[in-house]
């Protein structure tokens, strides 16, 4: 492994031992929203542009995962509609209501939404729209990040009603190259997945003591086609992506 291999494995693994304690109570308090709204058969939402995107992918239909999570997905603040115009279109104000609207959150579903910068227009007005209609928000978001830039604009952290803090520097990049200013290695992506995925486990654990869990299985497992189907049909007519 070379030295710039080892830094990152290391880098992301010391940062990941840091949120196990900054972000304990953030966390519980995260895991206790979605399982509060998971049994009042209430949905989870996750948003996201640009890379962040990802994280709403991640938790959709997802072996070991909960079938209540439904990913919103926004092809022109995505990137492969073009990521240099999603760039735009995550700054332009007015973007996100339309379709949050159409997605038709309901007082009581949950929804999470992930913005490193924690700046942009589309994930501040996700947030303003969905706490309108009485749902929770969760972000996860740079704290460090958005008060370094936010240079008097909202920021996601001020806006959310629970605040997941990857503790990330400013540009995301941690690895800096020998001899140049130029930074490499973004981490964003590896940390929210884990803080996703660890709070959804929890959820998981607790609705498993009474039965009730909605987890999906890997399609290669025995009997996930049973219980796949099972889910689909029970969570589709509020889940477009089924």
């Amino acid at each position: 492994m070379t030295a710039i291999t080892n830094a990152y494995f290391t880098n992301l693994i010391e940062r990941l031992g840091q949120l196990k304690s900054t972000l304990e109570d953030p966390m519980r308090q995260a895991a206790a929203a979605i399982l509060d709204a998971a049994r009042n058969d209430k949905r989870v939402y996750v948003f996201g542009t640009g890379h962040s995107h990802m994280l709403a992918e991640e938790v959709h239909y997802r072996a070991g995962g909960l079938a209540f999570t439904v990913p919103i997905l926004v092809g022109s603040a995505m990137l492969h509609e073009g990521a240099v115009i999603s760039s735009v279109y995550e700054r332009t104000q007015g973007l996100v209501r339309p379709v949050l609207e159409r997605y038709g959150v309901q007082p009581g579903d949950v929804v999470i939404i992930a913005s490193n910068s924690g700046v942009n227009a589309a994930p501040i007005e996700a947030a303003d729209y969905a706490r309108e209609i009485g749902a929770k928000v969760i972000a996860i978001t740079s704290v460090a990040y958005s008060s370094a830039i936010a240079n008097g604009r909202r920021r996601l952290a001020d806006t959310a009603d629970i605040v997941l803090d990857n503790g990330l520097p400013p540009g995301d990049a941690v690895l800096a190259l020998t001899g140049t200013d130029i930074k490499v290695g973004p981490v964003s992506t590896a940390v929210g997945v884990t803080v996703l995925n660890a709070i959804f486990a929890e959820v998981a654990s607790e609705l498993s003591k009474s039965g009730d869990a909605p987890i999906y299985l890997s399609a290669n497992m025995p009997g996930a086609a049973e219980v796949n189907q099972r889910l689909v049909k029970k969570y589709r007519p509020r889940n477009p992506h089924l």
